[in-house]
């Protein structure tokens, strides 16, 4: 009688050698082009970026009336104004925007009609119940990073900045072969002696769950000769093998046998129960797994291996939802009438989980591509306030929030090309950015919300960058500034500067569209704006903020504005002509218990690589020594 003697490696050692063996034998995926339209549940094998603004018009928000803001100045509960038909045009939710009107008043808020004539009793601001293009994507955006699974919400995301194809690997086929004497085909009756062979109808199911595709193929009495030309086919058809039942000691149990004469058997045998008989090899470049018999054992090799297996081909983890605690890091007001969920960015600092609110627009599609987490706010209560401590339920598995570097601060598209960077190199690292402004990197840095502050604030006095902020706002120390890139600032315009914009003053009597308070370029630009004597109060459009380079430049694309201060490469993206003011330095606030991190490193590493050197030239406006 003959007997295979098995080992007893255990689980993580098995796990380790044998898929390191598999990723040096070449296993690895292909990728196609898709439809947006039917891209849910895959795998982006490339970054996708927006070719479109989402809005790409000008839309009203609100059923009602667009009209020229300045015609209601004036209006209030003992004034009230009356507009006839040539100043005001009815509008539904969704409608284009007018030419030459810039807000709409919601029909709740006219008085009354009468003779094609309304009454109104309060004013609106420009562009109030106005999307405004780019108010969700702005052109050149990233929309999604390399090797990010696609939800609904992203083809979503997709289609609405343009981007009818994108590409994805190709889903790893799986070939599953029963095996056995005494198994039998599920569709007929099976006689004493006979089991039915359900095993690969589980597995499967499970591979799909995952994101594979299976072919079954016909049961394979327990004949070696038989077995090993089941095995070759189903090599040269499939990029994974499966042989169900045959991993054992018995007399008829040949999978090792097979897997050694065709390839390399790795293992046979693992310290786990039950699952202890599998079999880990491989044949060139195709990984082959030798499944227990009883279905129980089976199903513990494929959660323990081959799911991972699949992970590996996508160079993604296989991800399970679950709820953990978290302290709030922004304050969070909710209406008393709904129940409402709040998508959240999570990372982990000082270890505790840290959950940040995203953008909760009904028209911003993009909260749930960013999200890793929803909150939930009870009806009748008014909003969770900073530091409190709450449930989130993680839409990703628990390991990558604890992976996840928080940053915060100044926007630059070149945070979104580093991300994309470390998840080519380690799809471990996930990095979560907000747009706060440079003052609210220092603000976020200080009260141990973020591990990175992206700043780049002028000294007036100096005229030096960041280091005056670092000394004033942390005067005991703490923190470490890290260089990142010198990059021009200036005044972005329409092709060709029909107004003749040539210097930061010209700005005086256009639509200017500016940063938010306590962003870098709004403190440049309020230093401007005195270092050449000119008042705010003639500047229209100075209260109009954007959060993002890319949406300033939008605006004056569409025609909202004529000029606003902003970087070269945001003006590159839109084909807008660019008037350079100043360089400036764009650099990271660290805090220095992070500075050793794996994940700052990790960063940092990146910052100074050769690819992203190569990005940022390709962006344009962006300096950074080798």
């Amino acid at each position: 009688m003959k007997h295979n003697y098995l080992s007893n490696t255990p689980l993580e050692d098995a796990k380790a050698n044998y898929f390191d063996f598999v990723k040096k034998s070449g296993f690895k995926f292909q990728t196609e082009k898709i439809n947006s339209q039917k891209s849910n549940g895959r795998i982006l094998a490339a970054p996708v970026y927006a070719k479109l603004c989402s809005p790409h018009y000008n839309a009203s928000a609100m059923d009602g009336v667009a009209v020229w803001a300045e015609d209601t100045y004036g209006a209030s509960e003992i004034n009230h104004i009356t507009l006839d038909k040539e100043h005001y045009t009815e509008v539904d939710t969704g409608d284009a925007l007018p030419e030459n009107t810039d807000a709409v008043i919601m029909v709740e808020d006219i008085l009354s009609e009468n003779n094609g004539e309304i009454t109104i009793n309060a004013p609106v601001h420009p562009w109030q119940n106005v999307r405004q293009v780019g108010e969700d994507l702005c052109m050149g955006d990233m929309i999604a990073s390399s090797y990010t699974k696609i939800t609904p919400y992203f083809c979503g995301a997709f289609l609405a900045g343009g981007v009818k194809q994108v590409e994805v690997i190709k889903k790893p086929v799986f070939g599953i072969i029963p095996t056995g004497d005494e198994i039998i085909a599920p569709d007929k009756d099976p006689e004493k002696g006979e089991i039915l062979e359900f095993n690969s109808s589980v597995f499967s199911a499970m591979l799909s769950e995952w994101g594979a595709d299976s072919i079954v193929y016909d049961i394979v009495p327990d004949k070696k000769e038989l077995l090993t030309e089941a095995v070759k086919k189903a090599k040269s058809e499939c990029d994974c093998v499966l042989l169900l039942a045959g991993s054992s000691a018995g007399r008829d149990d040949y999978t090792s046998e097979i897997v050694s004469s065709l390839g390399t058997l790795c293992v046979h045998g693992i310290a786990v129960k039950p699952g202890k008989p599998a079999i880990l090899g491989a044949i060139d470049e195709t990984p082959v797994i030798g499944l227990p018999g009883y279905p129980v054992s089976a199903i513990v090799i494929m959660n323990e291996i081959v799911k991972e297996l699949v992970g590996i081909y996508y160079n993604v983890k296989i991800e399970e939802e679950k709820t953990i605690k978290a302290v709030l890091g922004k304050r969070v007001v909710s209406s008393l009438k709904y129940r409402e969920y709040i998508r959240v960015t999570l990372g982990k600092i000082d270890g505790k989980y840290i959950a940040v609110p995203l953008p909760r627009g009904a028209g911003i599609i993009t909260s749930f591509t960013k999200a890793l987490g929803v909150i939930e706010i009870p009806q009748n209560c008014e909003g969770i306030e900073q530091g409190d401590v709450i449930e989130v339920k993680i839409l990703t598995d628990e390991k990558n929030i604890e992976n996840a570097l928080i940053i915060t601060g100044s926007h630059d598209p070149i945070i979104d090309e580093i991300a994309d960077i470390l998840k080519k190199k380690d799809n471990n690292i996930l990095v979560t950015s907000s747009h706060v402004g440079s003052m609210g990197a220092i603000d976020a840095i200080k009260s141990g919300r973020a591990h990175l502050g992206a700043i780049h604030l002028l000294d007036e006095k100096t005229g030096e960058y960041n280091q005056s902020y670092i000394d004033k706002y942390f005067p005991n120390g703490g923190v470490v500034l890290k260089k990142g890139v010198k990059r021009i600032q200036g005044l972005m315009v329409a092709k060709g500067n029909p107004l003749n914009i040539n210097k930061f003053e010209d700005i005086v009597g256009h639509r200017y569209v500016s940063r938010q308070r306590g962003s870098g370029t709004r403190i440049l630009c309020d230093y401007l704006i005195k270092k050449y004597n000119m008042n705010i109060d003639d500047i229209n459009g100075y209260d109009n903020e954007e959060f993002t380079h890319t949406a300033v430049a939008a605006n004056i694309k569409a025609g909202n504005a004529d000029v606003g201060l902003g970087i070269y490469s945001a003006a590159k993206m839109y084909d807008l002509d660019f008037i350079p003011i100043c360089d400036e330095e764009y650099d990271f606030l660290i805090d220095e218990k992070y500075i050793d991190s794996p994940l700052t490193k990790a960063f940092l590493s990146a910052l100074d690589s050769d690819e992203f050197i190569e990005r940022i030239e390709l962006l344009g406006g962006y300096s950074k020594e080798k």
